[in-house]
Parts: C-alpha cells; sequence; structure tokens
C-alpha cells in the first residue's frame, strides 16, 4: 500500500509542470476574462478599470446586433457541418473500397486540412476576386456570370462558407474513414446472406457502428466551426462589407481589438462560452456517446 501511494505520489510531481502551464495558459486567461466581463475595461479606462457589475451582458444580450451573428453564426455551423460529414463520410466510403490509387488519392483529399488554414483562406480570397479571381473567371467562360462575391454580405458570406467546407471535409473523412476500417466484414458478409441492399446495410450497420467515432468528432467540429475566426476574418477582410459577415466570434475580436471594448468583447465572449458549453452537453447526453465510459 504504502509503494502504490509512493508511486502515485511520483506520477503527481511528473504532472505538476503540465498542469501548471496549463494553469498559466489557460485557466488563469479565463479566470481573467470573467473578471473583467463585469467591467468597464475600454480603451478610456484600460488601466484604472473597475468593476460594474453585469451590465456588459445586458448591454451584449439587448443588442440587435448580437441575435443577428448569433442567428448568422447557427447558420454558419449547421450548413458547414452538414457539408463536413456529408462529404466526409461519402469519400470515406469511397476510400474504404479496394480501388487503384487509393493512397493518391487519400494524399489528395487530405491536402486541404494539411495546408495551414491562414494560407488557404488567403489564397480562396483571392480566388473569389470579382475581376480576376479564377472563380469569376471559370464562370464566366461557362455560363457567363460575373458574382460580385465580396462585395455584398451574402456574397461574402457564401465565399467563407465554400472556403470553409473545403477546409473541414478531410477532418471527418479520415474520422469515418478510420471509424469504417474497424467494422468487421462478417457483418457485412452475414447481411448479404441475408439478401440486403446496400442502404439497409448502411443504415444497419454503417451508421450505428460510425456513432461512436463520429459524434466525437462532430462534436469537435460544431466547436471548430463556431469559433472558426481565421476563414471569415481572412476571406472577408475583417467582415466587411461594412461588418455584415461577421459570425460571433470574428466580431467579439473586432471589438475588442478594433473598437477596444475590452469589457464588452468579454461579457459577449463568456456568452459564446456558455452557449457552446450546453450544446455540447445536451450533445452528448442526447447521443450517449460516452454512457461506455463510465459502465
Amino acid at each position: 500500500m504504502s509503494t502504490m501511494r509512493a508511486n502515485n505520489r511520483l506520477a503527481y510531481y511528473y504532472v505538476m509542470p503540465a498542469l501548471a502551464v496549463m494553469a498559466l495558459v489557460v485557466l488563469w486567461p479565463f479566470i481573467y476574462n470573467v473578471i473583467i466581463s463585469f467591467s468597464n475595461m475600454n480603451l478610456t479606462h484600460f488601466h484604472d478599470w473597475r468593476i460594474k457589475g453585469v451590465r456588459n451582458y445586458l448591454l451584449v444580450l439587448t443588442e440587435s446586433t448580437f441575435w443577428w451573428f448569433l442567428w448568422k453564426t447557427f447558420l454558419w455551423t449547421a450548413i458547414n457541418l452538414v457539408f463536413h460529414v456529408g462529404i466526409g463520410i461519402f469519400l470515406a466510403l469511397i476510400l474504404n473500397k479496394d480501388i487503384k490509387g487509393k493512397s493518391v488519392f487519400r494524399t489528395l483529399l487530405i491536402l486541404p486540412w494539411a495546408v495551414p488554414q491562414y494560407i488557404t483562406a488567403l489564397t480562396w480570397r483571392g480566388m473569389f476576386n470579382s475581376e480576376y479571381g479564377a472563380v469569376n473567371l471559370f464562370l464566366s467562360d461557362v455560363a457567363g456570370l460575373q458574382i460580385p462575391w465580396l462585395s455584398t454580405e451574402w456574397g461574402a458570406f457564401t465565399a467563407c462558407l465554400i472556403t470553409n467546407i473545403w477546409l473541414g471535409f478531410p477532418f471527418m473523412m479520415i474520422v469515418a474513414l478510420g471509424g469504417l476500417q474497424s467494422i468487421p466484414d462478417e457483418l457485412y458478409e452475414a447481411a448479404d446472406l441475408d439478401g440486403a441492399n446496400a442502404f439497409q446495410k448502411f443504415r444497419n450497420i454503417t451508421a450505428p457502428l460510425l456513432k461512436p467515432v463520429m459524434v466525437p468528432a462532430i462534436i469537435l467540429g460544431i466547436i471548430w466551426t463556431f469559433n472558426n475566426f481565421n476563414v471569415v476574418w481572412l476571406v472577408s477582410n475583417g467582415g466587411e462589407p461594412s461588418d455584415t459577415t461577421h459570425i460571433l466570434v470574428s466580431y467579439v475580436y473586432k471589438a475588442a481589438f478594433t473598437y477596444f471594448r475590452m469589457g464588452y468583447a468579454a461579457a459577449f465572449s463568456m456568452i459564446i462560452f456558455v452557449i457552446l458549453f450546453i450544446f455540447s452537453w445536451r450533445f452528448i447526453k442526447h447521443t450517449k456517446v460516452i454512457e461506455n465510459v463510465y459502465a
């Protein structure tokens, strides 16, 4: 028993440096953000800020801006996740079959995820240029169309969506491919003997056995997409035109570092945190994906 206690104590000593770093880079900034969310910190009260109560939270929740960007963020997240998961599973099903050049296709399809996100975002922004971009040049040649992608609210929003869909499907594809490769072939062979068609095999075998690996990936995808600052900021050039292309996280960044409304932005970010926490908890509880972990 004394040896076990000594081993446990030694394990804690090994973990302590990592815990200290986590406390410095995660826990303390989070606590500080909570504190200043109740303050009047801004450009004129940067060093002499004071606690002012829940005024910032009330200001955020009573502004129409918050609700408009919240709706756009939900729309942004939903559309991205549908395409990420749909394209990812579809490509994984193809790559799970015996096809020629499978390793080459797998490498090519994972490239959008491997390239740094800001490089991809800036590349797509250039491609969406109204006059010289590759997208409009292609549309002009094929259908005679010239779309003002980055100069209208929904044009810029659509450009951000296309860019993020391009960036996000490889992750879901790799996760789904790993899940598919863990499904025993005997299950499909038994289904063939029972005369099941492809849809029945997917519904009764593939989908249930993919659920334990896809649900955590979807939760991560929701959080990453909901907070995807880089794509919206870089493709739309900071929420242009006229701050209409923002989602919640990009608007928070602009409120903090362009308008210097630190207390307001801190309260805004805490509301985002609460939304994501409640959604993730409810989603995990509803799908029961971790019930076997505690069994």
